[in-house]
């Protein structure tokens, strides 16, 4: 499996710099090397901490919950569905920062005009709805 993922990075030019992981038995030192081979930095969570982890944890719970509703009909149509909901998460989905902003916008923030025209565009045949302003 490791060597799947980063022969499909290099594959898609993806560098990456860092791999972490936790403490499962399953994660072995032959695990570890293959991308220490590669040049990857492979960082282990720390002993007993469970927090460490929150965001991976947070980013799981997020699309199961999201996402859960599709059925994928192969592995390709998977990464496919997982492709856009990382765009929609990045550039759509407000997160919990200032003024509920986004990670990367595509369009400027308007401030609330008087009569705001939005309009609805389905993602992931309709599982998911953005909303963009129009103007009037």
């Amino acid at each position: 499996m490791a060597r799947n993922l980063v022969g499909d990075l290099a594959d898609r030019g993806r560098s990456v710099k860092f791999l972490i992981s936790d403490r499962d038995a399953k994660f072995c030192a032959s695990f570890d090397e293959v991308f220490h081979s590669e040049g990857i930095r492979v960082i282990k969570t720390p002993i007993r901490s469970p927090r460490a982890n929150a965001y991976a944890e947070r980013w799981v719970g997020t699309v199961r919950t999201d996402v859960s509703t599709c059925c994928p009909l192969g592995r390709r149509h998977l990464e496919q569905v997982l492709r856009r909901y990382i765009r929609h998460y990045n550039q759509q989905r407000p997160h919990r920062g200032i003024d509920l902003s986004v990670p990367v916008s595509d369009s400027p923030v308007i401030a609330a005009p008087p009569s705001l025209h939005v309009h609805r565009h389905d993602v992931l045949g309709g599982l998911i709805h953005e909303y963009r302003p129009v103007a009037a």
